[in-house]
């Protein structure tokens, strides 16, 4: 692309300048012509290629502002990240906390979507068999 930007160039002479083949040098240019970022002229045998400056400064500004964006949103979570979490208790409560709900004689029997089990009616009334 900066080559490009210097003035024209055909596709065989920025073929040799990089390691890569003709054919992929080709593919580049197409995808670079594609998006606007360079035009191709035929002059007799050659396939001549520019950049296109106001096509560049029109890309930068958008990821300038993409940038922008994400750098915000990366901040924000970062801030979010770092407030301390309202659920957190005591670290000392933690073992009290966990031998409570494992001996409590009021679990609750409900299958793991929320539905009452099969003993049991929605209005907490064990059904008889």
């Amino acid at each position: 692309m900066a080559l490009t930007l210097t003035g024209e160039h055909s596709v065989s002479e920025l073929a040799r300048r990089f390691p890569m083949s003709f054919a992929a040098v080709q593919k580049h240019v197409a995808v670079l012509e594609g998006a606007g970022l360079v035009t191709k002229r035929r002059q007799g045998r050659e396939q001549r290629v520019r950049g296109n400056a106001d096509a560049l400064r029109e890309v930068h500004r958008l990821l300038d502002e993409l940038a922008a964006l994400w750098r915000g949103r990366i901040d924000r979570m970062a801030a979010i990240l770092a407030e301390p979490d309202p659920f957190d208790s005591d670290p000392s409560d933690s073992d009290m906390a966990g031998s409570d709900r494992a001996g409590s004689d009021t679990a609750s029997s409900d299958t793991a979507d929320g539905r009452p089990a099969d003993n049991e009616r929605a209005d907490g009334e064990e059904r008889r068999a």
